[in-house]
């Protein structure tokens, strides 16, 4: 009898080690497909980006430098750690900025459809980044939240899962926006 009770003791243990061990995996899964996902709108965006600026060049040929800093910019986005990339990215979008400022001083390229269209495009693959980008804390929020909490921290620990990163705003993004009239 006593031999029974140990058995199911056991038996209830490993059946808790494993269920444990399967939530921590599909949890790290939704994690690495929020980063996947942030990852696909990062390439959609750096897809549309030479079109935009080839449309734009037509119109201020003299710009040579604000194309380069996109170029680099650009460059730097499909590099490195899902950080690195948002990093990048943010780079990017303060270079655009000034790629539309300019094309506020060029009437007949304001009113270019393909500019237009572009311009469209990049507003809604910046609100997709943007959408992935809480997806993916959320995710990173539910995961960390499950291997520090009790029971579940011990076997985590034990079974080497380790703590992912949020994406955070950069100080860029979080100060205040100067609107001049």
């Amino acid at each position: 009898m006593g031999l029974l009770i140990v058995l199911i003791i056991i038996v209830v243990l490993v059946g808790a080690i494993i269920a444990i061990y399967n939530g921590l995996i599909t949890k790290r899964n939704r994690v690495q497909e929020a980063s996947s996902d942030i990852d696909v709108q990062l390439k959609r965006r750096y897809d549309l980006i030479p079109n935009l600026v080839n449309t734009v060049k037509g119109y201020a040929s003299h710009e040579k430098e604000l194309f380069e800093k996109v170029t680099e910019a650009r460059a730097g986005m499909m590099t490195g750690s899902t950080g690195d990339r948002i990093k990048a990215s943010n780079e990017l979008t303060e270079t655009l900025k000034s790629i539309f400022a300019v094309a506020e001083a060029y009437p007949d390229l304001k009113a270019n459809q393909n500019f237009l269209s572009l311009q469209a495009e990049l507003t809604d693959t910046q609100d997709k980044i943007m959408a992935s980008q809480r997806f993916y804390n959320s995710n990173v929020r539910d995961f960390n939240t499950a291997i520090q909490v009790f029971p579940t921290n011990l076997f985590a620990t034990m079974l080497g899962f380790k703590e992912f990163e949020f994406i955070e705003a950069t100080a860029t993004e979080t100060a205040n926006v100067e609107v001049k009239f």
